[in-house]
């Protein structure tokens, strides 16, 4: 069956839970407190079989002008309203604010039942319909049925019903499809269940074993049972008025504004990017910075508002703004949300989120009421593909996608792989998918090329940089974006790696005459040391060079392979090395092991170079140390 929410609006006492109970058999005030004072204080529930296919989940809401904000608890999950209107009072002022609570929130459908018209006679019925009508003129209640009624007699309920089937069957069921979304508006224990609650399922569909997080406490719960109109089902879908058995929570834990979803596809947020319409019939401009009251689903969320292009929005004006709660929100992109003045509390304004995981903005920026045009009016791919360049060298991890999108998966990975597709995202893995823009992957190429060029601008004898230096100057940037970022630079020809090393493929080192003698000097001198090379200062000294960057000239001869550095800034000519290294493995394959002392005796050469040398070759696995002797590394 199609499942449609339809919910009351209007004035206290204007007969909205005696009408209900006249359509269903069911008396929706179930408090005590509202069965002694005769009027409906909290959310009360019905249901309908409209038609063979249609059945209507039915949310009574409290009219009086004290219980406002738990009329807004229940009209967020509504698909068509029935505006109650009294016949012997009128349009009241719970009605108007009622009725553009709906029009903030775009409740698709609607008509008008005027009630108790066994109290009126016909010439005050038909100047109570021609007033209503100009009430409802430029609503989304323009021009549809006013139906007159009487709860007490029955006159009229069957004009109601056949109202209501004719603009239900046009009507589209919500999306089952989508992540599972359900505001709480009741909670409770049932002896020998435990902790039950209550709402308007928003999206998705709900079974038996379900695991699911309930927002904003990050609790995580079993589904143990399931209820639709007061009949266990093994599934409940969108559009569903639903009562889920939790397991795994206590009554504590849980209130109203809390939601049930599905895990890691809602953020918890402090600030939202949205679109803001003040009603034409607000007291007063809302200024910036002015403190609101914010409801989405079924929570009520202290804030500010922070208007991004003026001072001050006029009554009747629209614009871009950004929320900063008090308290933490779950919300989906396109939601619609009211907001209600502090002091005194009336509906004052609403409109659409576009982004739930904002940056703080600065204001009167072109660029981004430019970026959020585009999350309003832009397609799904146009909207990722902003999400895509905020998210700078980070990029977006298909877990950042789920949670900035409200698509199901499989829309989700197909608009993913259009931003791939088109290019505006290059692919960092493949699964799961992780994208960044291409502005921003072409910035940080370039990036990595300046500074590459600054390194060895800065260290002309030094052949090439650190990697991990390089990387360091990026400290947002995940490991393998730069890892994809060095490959992508190799591929085209642009740096050369070396083990732990990176340089600009046109980088050479070179020298200028002078010191090019220098160095080949230096070499000479290290060759001829033999196994007892020179200090660092007399390899300088001997060759006059006195200038502080002159020890980088050693580096060069060890970046050519000529000499090898060893611990204790000790150099030796490569000739040599080897020559120090054959002996060593002639003697450890003739004698199986050898001391310090006994290699020291072997090269001639004392404690300060054998040690040093005796390390090197452990550090290089050419030999092991057992003790105080040292022994050829078997191989593996």
């Amino acid at each position: 069956m199609k499942q449609i929410v339809l919910g009351t609006a209007g004035h206290i006492d204007h007969g909205k839970t005696s009408l209900i109970k006249a359509l269903t058999n069911i008396d929706t005030d179930r408090l005590k407190e509202e069965k002694e004072r005769g009027i409906t204080i909290d959310l009360g529930f019905a249901f309908l079989n409209l038609t063979d296919d249609i059945q209507l989940g039915i949310v009574d809401v409290p009219g009086h002008e004290r219980f406002v904000k738990n009329m807004l608890a229940g009209v967020g999950g509504m698909d068509l309203v029935v505006l109650v209107i009294a016949a012997d009072e009128g349009v009241m002022p719970q009605t108007r604010e009622h009725l553009a609570i709906c029009q903030l929130l775009r409740v698709r459908e609607g008509l008008v039942a005027l009630t108790k018209i066994d109290m009126v006679d016909q010439d005050w019925l038909e100047l109570v319909q021609e007033d209503t009508a100009e009430f409802l003129r430029g609503t989304f209640l323009e021009g549809k049925p006013i139906v007159p009624l009487s709860s007490r007699t029955g006159e009229g309920l069957d004009d109601l019903l056949e109202a209501l089937r004719t603009l239900c069957r046009p009507l589209t069921p919500r999306s089952t499809t989508g992540p599972v979304r359900l505001p709480i508006d009741r909670v409770f224990t049932m002896r020998g269940f435990g902790v039950v609650v209550t709402g308007t399922l928003f999206s998705g569909s709900l079974r038996l074993e379900d695991r699911l997080e309930v927002l904003p406490q990050h609790d995580t719960a079993r589904v143990r049972g399931l209820q639709v109109h007061n009949q266990s089902v093994q599934e409940a879908v969108a559009g569903q008025r639903t009562a889920v058995n939790l397991q795994g929570l206590e009554r504590t834990e849980l209130q109203r504004g809390s939601v049930v979803v599905t895990p890691g596809r809602f953020p918890v947020t402090y600030m939202l990017d949205v679109t803001l319409a003040l009603l034409a019939e607000a007291p007063r401009p809302l200024k910036h910075r002015d403190r609101v009251r914010f409801h989405i689903g079924t929570s009520e969320i202290m804030g500010r508002v922070i208007l991004l292009d003026r001072d001050a929005l006029q009554p009747g004006e629209e614009t871009f703004a950004q929320l900063h709660l008090e308290e933490s929100a779950i919300a989906a992109p396109q939601d619609r949300y009211v907001l209600r003045s502090y002091s005194p509390i009336q509906t004052i304004a609403g409109g659409v989120i576009l982004d739930t995981l904002p940056a703080k903005h600065r204001r009167r920026r072109p660029q981004v009421l430019e970026q959020l045009t585009t999350l309003r009016d832009g397609t799904a791919t146009e909207v990722l593909a902003v999400h895509l360049a905020h998210a700078e060298y980070a990029g977006l991890q298909w877990s950042d996608f789920l949670l900035r999108s409200p698509l199901d998966m499989a829309t989700l990975r197909t608009t993913v792989e259009s931003l791939r597709a088109e290019g505006i995202g290059i692919a960092i893995d493949d699964n799961p998918p992780w994208l960044l823009h291409r502005d921003q992957y072409a910035r940080a190429r370039a990036q990595i090329v300046q500074l590459l060029e600054t390194f060895h601008r800065t260290n002309p004898l030094k052949p090439a940089m650190f990697t991990e230096e390089l990387r360091s100057k990026f400290p947002g940037m995940a490991e393998k974006v730069f890892a994809t970022l060095q490959h992508d630079l190799v591929a085209s020809g642009e740096v050369e790696v070396s083990r732990d090393k990176i340089k600009l493929t046109s980088h050479t080192v070179t020298l200028s005459p002078a010191r090019q003698a220098a160095v080949d000097g230096m070499e000479v001198m290290f060759r001829e040391a033999a196994y007892q090379p020179p200090s660092v200062e007399d390899a300088l000294e001997a060759h006059k060079l006195t200038h502080a960057d002159d020890r980088e000239l050693l580096q060069v001869l060890v970046d050519q392979q000529k000499l090898i550095r060893l611990k204790g800034d000790i150099f030796y000519h490569y000739e040599v090395f080897s020559a120090i290294e054959h002996e060593l493995r002639i003697y450890l394959d003739q004698q199986g092991a050898i001391t310090a002392a006994e290699f020291r005796d072997l090269l001639q050469i004392s404690r300060k170079y054998a040690i040093p040398l005796l390390e090197h070759f452990d550090n290089q696995r050419l030999t092991m140390r057992i003790g105080d002797k040292r022994v050829l590394r078997k191989p593996g």
